[in-house]
């Protein structure tokens, strides 16, 4: 939660965190870029098959870097996971496999991946970043469904709420953009872009 303070200066009103140690911020900075990296880590090897997740052959386990799995080659970076990671007996299996591989669902997909990551890693937007990362992490999560380990909770909804903590947090101000972006005319008239 921030507290809210007047600049007489400025003459505009200016948010402040309320995590104030030191050593706690940077913590969370550095798990804003960790998570910001791994999603863009994970829009480039569907992007071009680097062949971590996307273009290995399942069965030889041959990689084939900027082969057909590539999203710039044809591939689909849904497909894969909606068609064969959601378990049929996931109760909304079916509409799941009806989405996997159609382009409005890889690009609201690739868009998030992107958007997400780099929100997080340059620490602006981060409450964008939050709220489209949160709903990207808990549609994972239900596709998941039944989760093998826990009967609740699995890393996508850790991830979940692991965006929200960053964006209630203003991580994006300790080693990024954040507070310089809080301060433009654009982000004053449109405070969700903070």
């Amino acid at each position: 939660m921030s507290v809210v303070e007047r600049h007489q200066h400025l003459d505009v009103m200016v948010e402040r965190d309320i995590v104030t140690h030191r050593s706690a911020r940077q913590a969370l900075a550095i798990l804003r870029y960790a998570l910001g990296l791994t999603f863009l880590w994970a829009f480039f090897d569907k992007l071009l098959a680097l062949g971590y997740s996307t273009g290995v052959n399942s069965e030889t386990g041959a990689v084939d870097r900027f082969g057909p799995d590539a999203w710039i080659n044809g591939g689909s970076p849904t497909f894969g996971f909606l068609n064969f990671g959601v378990s049929e007996d996931n109760a909304l299996h079916g509409f799941f496999t009806s989405i996997a591989g159609t382009a409005w669902a890889d690009w609201l997909f690739m868009i998030g991946l992107l958007g997400i990551g780099l929100a997080l890693t340059l620490g602006i937007g981060m409450r964008l970043a939050a709220l489209t990362g949160a709903v990207l992490y808990l549609l994972m999560w239900v596709a998941s469904m039944p989760i093998e380990n826990n009967p609740v909770l699995d890393d996508h909804l850790i991830g979940a709420i692991t965006v929200v903590v960053l964006a209630l947090t203003l991580a994006g101000d300790t080693w990024g953009l954040g507070a310089r972006w809080g301060r433009t005319d654009l982000v004053r008239r449109l405070p969700i872009l903070r």
